[in-house]
């Protein structure tokens, strides 16, 4: 794997092509892509596997793969592909295709519009998966906790878990329209709960529900995951209050309301962006 001195490792591009279109609730969208590429596609044993794709204007005709140190050289700043990120909500090794779940509202954005409008045979590029979680049998219970950007984690999350665990998933979504059908344990609970809107600060009862949640004995494995100020909440419920240790939380912000995802990307790297206090 290639390293610019100096800095991280770059991973290679993989270009797939759009192979089906499934409008799977009233705001997501899955696309299926496939293709020669899968062969660069390098997948990794956890279920908020994420990629991170390039989005190219049309109208400048770039072809993929980008080679983004030549177009920085002849492009300006405006034009260059954006990079989204999305998680791999489900790979087929022996199909050679993976399923990725796009959130769909209007014209809003950059990769939901694409995903709206995507055809069969529309190429995509990307590089990853990354990711780290993955549902353990060692713990007592499990709580899985996100808005629709966390659908296709928990999800899959759910399928990866053994017959026997216990645990609870909370999903915030606009409204019944936006429920899918998941598969889950006997054990774990599946609850969905409705904004009633599009999502705002105002809006958002995710930290509500989960803060009357009975919290379970035992060993709690937490994943939570969605907009940026309710994660700040919970994970100040989670570790300062329910004293879960940092080593058994998967906790993260998928975005920032308000926020597109260059600046959210960016304000990663200064206190309003972090999570966690480092």
């Amino acid at each position: 794997m290639a390293r610019p001195e100096g800095g991280r490792p770059v991973r290679p591009q993989v270009v797939l092509q759009v192979v089906k279109r499934q409008q799977i609730s009233e705001h997501l969208v899955r696309l299926t892509f496939g293709g020669p590429g899968f062969e660069d596609f390098v997948d990794k044993p956890a279920t908020d596997r994420y990629i991170k794709i390039l989005f190219a204007k049309p109208e400048l005709g770039l072809t993929p793969p980008y080679d983004m140190d030549e177009l920085r050289e002849r492009l300006p700043g405006e034009d260059l592909p954006v990079r989204r990120t999305y998680t791999v909500r489900r790979s087929d090794t022996a199909e050679g295709t993976i399923e990725v779940d796009f959130v769909v509202h209007g014209s809003d954005g950059i990769a939901g519009p694409w995903a709206r409008d995507a055809k069969i045979g529309d190429s995509v590029c990307f590089s990853g998966p990354g990711g780290m979680y993955l549902p353990k049998d060692e713990f007592d219970y499990h709580l899985l906790v996100g808005d629709e950007t966390a659908i296709p984690a928990i999800a899959a999350s759910l399928e990866a878990m053994g017959e026997d665990l216990v645990g609870q998933a909370l999903i915030e979504v606009e409204g019944a329209g936006d429920e899918i059908e998941l598969r889950a344990p006997n054990g774990v609970d599946i609850r969905w709960i409705h904004r009633g809107s599009a999502f705002t600060p105002e809006s958002s009862t995710l930290e509500a529900v989960v803060r009357q949640h009975p919290w379970p004995s035992g060993r709690v494995q937490v994943f939570a995951h969605g907009e940026r100020e309710v994660m700040k909440s919970l994970r100040s419920y989670f570790y300062d209050e329910r004293g879960v240790d940092r080593r058994d939380m998967s906790l993260s912000a998928y975005w920032a309301f308000g926020r597109a995802e260059d600046v959210f990307q960016a304000e990663k790297r200064t206190p309003v962006g972090q999570i966690f206090a480092e």
